[in-house]
């Protein structure tokens, strides 16, 4: 928690620092929503490590030339990836029709324009946090190649990011097409994976038949 909160205010701050639109800068000055706080301590930074690329309250136009904010701008080279953190009062239950038309125009608009988002309903952040933590990496891999460890051959390390990716248990014969190597140098790939603990088996006993990410 102590890294955390220290790596976090460092970052808002630094945002706040760098940010020369005073309606932005106006908007951080009051601090991010409870939602957006609770995604970045339980989900994001416990896999990522850090929140570089990333930008809370990112502003954006609309085609009525109105400006719109999105809860977390992903943007690593140039690319746009959205996350927003979905209430389930303001965004579900309470919902009324015009709320409901707009939410769907917004990510319309933003779709056509070149964003991918990732929602996260909140309380998936609560009670899934594990399938949400894999759905971060998944969506990041949409965008980067994300680290592995050094030691790793390139094989494994191309195995683990393909399993960040598919975000259900893998195959031997899937990850052999996706490696273009035999499936028994599949399984060894694999074996040593589950012997460093970063794979673990999802079905089988004699004959494993699945694997995902610990």
């Amino acid at each position: 928690m102590g890294q955390f909160k220290e790596r976090y205010e460092q970052w808002l701050q630094q945002n706040m620092d760098e940010e020369k639109n005073h309606r932005r800068r106006e908007i951080l000055q009051k601090g991010l929503g409870h939602g957006t706080v609770e995604f970045l301590r339980t989900i994001w930074f416990p896999v990522v490590g850090h929140f570089d690329h990333l930008y809370p309250e990112w502003e954006v136009r609309d085609f009525k030339n109105g400006y719109r904010y999105l809860d977390l701008a992903y943007m690593p080279g140039g690319a746009k990836g959205g996350i927003e953190i979905q209430g389930y009062g303001p965004h579900a239950r309470d919902l009324d029709v015009r709320r409901f038309k707009d939410l769907c125009t917004r990510h319309c608009l933003l779709a056509l324009d070149g964003w991918m988002f990732l929602p996260v309903a909140y309380p998936s952040i609560t009670d899934e946090s594990k399938e949400c933590q894999q759905l971060v990496l998944a969506f990041i891999g949409k965008f980067i190649a994300t680290d592995v460890a050094s030691s790793l051959s390139w094989l494994e390390a191309e195995t683990v990011r393909f399993a960040r990716r598919v975000l259900r248990p893998l195959t031997p014969l899937e990850l052999a097409a996706h490696l273009k190597v035999s499936d028994r140098h599949v399984r060894r790939i694999l074996h040593r994976l589950v012997d460093q603990q970063i794979l673990r088996v999802a079905s089988g006993q004699d004959r494993f038949r699945t694997y995902i990410l610990r």
